[in-house]
């Protein structure tokens, strides 16, 4: 599964915890170059020392300002003159029916879950264009597959990325560039707890400590994708706890 991983430079958003974290992991293992982006400046020091890796490996990084977006991509070329893989990890989930009009949390949804792919792809592009190589990895959701009730803008996000992932895919076939879309079911995360509406963040805290598999689940999707020889364009993988009926 690690076959082909070495030495390839992957940026990773929302790589301070959950998936973004153990994905970072897994990757050092197998001897890639990781530069991780987060809000959490602490957390992404902690990440860096824990896996050996300098100051150059992270860049302090909120995904709904395209700017910083920008910085965490031109600090993977400055660092190592390259990027393989852009890992549009960040993600929000704050479950609410509609009726709360809780639209704080909608704007926040689509600034980070759609926005910030949006940039992360504007941010990465040209360089993989010019390389004539790359591969983009966006993280949808099983809710971008399946609505549920009290859960529509989050699975309208969800939607939405894989509308760009696949959108995308087309698009930079000149440029033999790949495109990867991971949908995961529950995964134990911290994304739960961005669920705040009464109700709902009971329900989903209860979904989540009954279901939720670990986060190296999804880390193993992520390294199987990017491993494939060149020729080999993983387009998409959905996958849930064996026991999530959702």
């Amino acid at each position: 599964m690690t076959h082909g991983i070495e030495n390839k430079v992957v940026v990773i958003t929302g790589g301070s915890s959950g998936l973004g974290a153990e994905t970072a992991r897994h990757l050092v293992r197998a001897g890639a170059k990781v530069i991780l982006g987060a809000r959490r400046l602490d957390r992404l020091q902690a990440l860096a020392k824990e896996l050996g890796l300098g100051a150059e490996s992270f860049v302090q990084t909120d995904v709904t300002d395209y700017a910083q977006v920008h910085a965490l991509v031109a600090r993977a070329i400055a660092t190592h003159g390259r990027i393989d893989v852009m890992l549009n990890n960040a993600g929000v989930m704050p479950l609410s029916p509609l009726e709360m009009l809780r639209v704080d949390e909608w704007d926040q949804t689509i600034d980070v879950n759609i926005k910030g792919v949006l940039y992360g792809i504007a941010a990465a592009l040209p360089y993989m264009k010019a390389q004539k190589s790359g591969q983009f990895i966006n993280v949808s959701s099983v809710a971008g597959h399946v609505v549920s009730a009290g859960g529509v803008v989050y699975s309208a996000s969800k939607f939405a990325v894989r509308a760009i992932s696949e959108g995308l895919r087309k698009e930079v076939k000149p440029y033999n560039i790949r495109s990867t879309l991971l949908s995961p079911g529950a995964v134990d995360t911290e994304l739960p707890a961005s669920t705040k509406a009464e109700g709902m963040a009971q329900a989903m805290q209860a979904f989540y400590a009954h279901n939720a598999i670990p986060a190296d689940s999804f880390a193993r999707c992520a390294l199987f994708a990017m491993s494939q020889p060149d020729a080999v364009d993983i387009n998409e993988i959905l996958f849930r706890p064996t026991r999530q009926e959702f």
